[in-house]
């Protein structure tokens, strides 16, 4: 209760007294209650303060009061008249039944300074259990480009930079840019070379078949080999040229083989000129254009000398190139590689020499035509070239290059 409170509009005196006032400094405050430190203490009163004092004063032992709890419901002394002082015990209070919950020890306790007990974690259910680690997927490989798709791009970019073919990357990052072009081009080579051989034992219609096959490859695989795709014009018109080559061939017959095939090329080159004349592009474009359009048609109509030349040094420079191709692809050192190709190809001649008129003069033709061969798959393996300059310009140009020496030598040797 606040000292400040008013009772009945005068101000309450908690020392005052029914027999006067009183002295604060000489009267002690008392609890009524329990704390965490003291009992109950009996209501001691001015009158009894007195008394004792005077006890004191008469040598009497000072009697010690003991501590006796107070009842809990009594009201304090020092309103009213008080009762003489008598030493009596007070009634002792009934101890308070047992809490069900835990009792705390005190502050003033040691008890209460250790550390309480941790409990054991509990498991946590199954259902916020951590999930197991899932195994990691195994790298899957990257998918290799289509033999035939062209050249292979890089992933497209979002920056506004160009994409570049593996051509293009090879020669940034400075690798050699002779790629050869492998064992399955050299195996179709080798089937295609065969197939000419066959077909020249069969007779001049029998050899225009894979003949004109070699000519359409030989066009398409030159404009790619150059970097010019799509190049539709020039590709049908070297390969129109190849088959006029052809068909003059056929009417005035191999005695006028040579006049045909450079007629035709003679022609075909003016035709060549007039048709990039007409080109509305740049100049440096046309003039590219140009070259390898002529390019393209001059090798598609000197293969036509495989028309032309006799029919046993066709089949004798076939099967020369077909294992002159076969033996390059191997795996070898780089110096044995070539010179393994040439004896393959001065082998095969002097084989396929024994099996037809030419005798041993079947391995110089055979060698000569190994010689062009690889000049011809040099050419195919050049300036970083793709798959589909592989299997068009790095199949037909072996055979086409060897055109002109199975022609030549055929006519010296038979």
């Amino acid at each position: 209760m606040s000292n400040d409170q008013y009772y009945g509009g005068q101000q309450h005196d908690p020392y005052a007294d029914a027999n006067g006032p009183q002295h604060p400094a000489e009267v002690t405050q008392t609890w009524e209650g329990q704390t965490w430190d003291t009992t109950y203490q009996p209501a001691v009163s001015y009158d009894r303060i007195q008394a004792d004092q005077a006890r004191g004063q008469a040598a009497e032992p000072p009697v010690q009061p003991q501590a006796v709890p107070l009842p809990q419901h009594q009201a304090p002394a020092g309103h009213g008249t008080p009762e003489p002082y008598e030493r009596q015990p007070y009634p002792q209070q009934q101890p308070y039944p047992q809490q069900p919950y835990e009792q705390y020890p005190s502050q003033g306790s040691p008890a209460a300074y250790h550390a309480a007990p941790v409990a054991e974690p509990v498991p946590a259910p199954a259902a916020f259990a951590a999930p197991a680690p899932v195994p990691a997927a195994d790298p899957v490989a990257p998918a290799a480009p289509a033999a035939d798709a062209g050249p292979a791009y890089s992933s497209p970019t979002t920056s506004g930079h160009t994409r570049l073919t593996d051509a293009q990357r090879a020669r940034a990052e400075g690798r050699s840019p002779i790629i050869d072009p492998g064992m399955r081009p050299a195996a179709l080579t080798a089937v295609l070379g065969l197939l000419l051989a066959g077909g020249a034992a069969l007779g001049s219609y029998g050899l225009l078949v894979p003949l004109v096959l070699l000519q359409g490859l030989t066009a398409a695989g030159w404009f790619r080999l150059n970097g010019m795709w799509p190049a539709r014009q020039g590709i049908a018109l070297a390969f129109l040229g190849g088959l006029v080559a052809d068909a003059a061939l056929l009417a005035t017959g191999r005695e006028h083989a040579a006049a045909a095939i450079l007629g035709t090329l003679g022609v075909w080159v003016l035709l060549c000129l007039v048709l990039q004349l007409r080109s509305h592009a740049d100049p440096d474009e046309r003039m590219y254009g140009l070259m390898a359009t002529i390019a393209s048609a001059a090798l598609t109509v000197v293969a036509t000398g495989h028309l032309g030349a006799a029919p046993d040094a066709v089949v004798v420079g076939g099967v020369a190139v077909a294992a002159a191709v076969l033996a390059r692809a191997l795996p070898l050192p780089g110096p044995v590689s070539p010179i393994a190709a040439l004896l393959a190809s001065a082998g095969a001649g002097i084989a396929a020499g024994g099996l037809t008129g030419l005798g041993t003069s079947g391995a110089l033709l055979g060698l000569g035509a190994g010689v062009c061969a690889l000049v011809g798959l040099r050419a195919a393996a050049y300036d970083y070239p793709s798959r589909f300059v592989h299997m068009t310009a790095g199949v037909a140009l072996p055979l086409t290059a060897a055109a002109p020496a199975v022609y030549l030598l055929g006519r010296a040797l038979v």
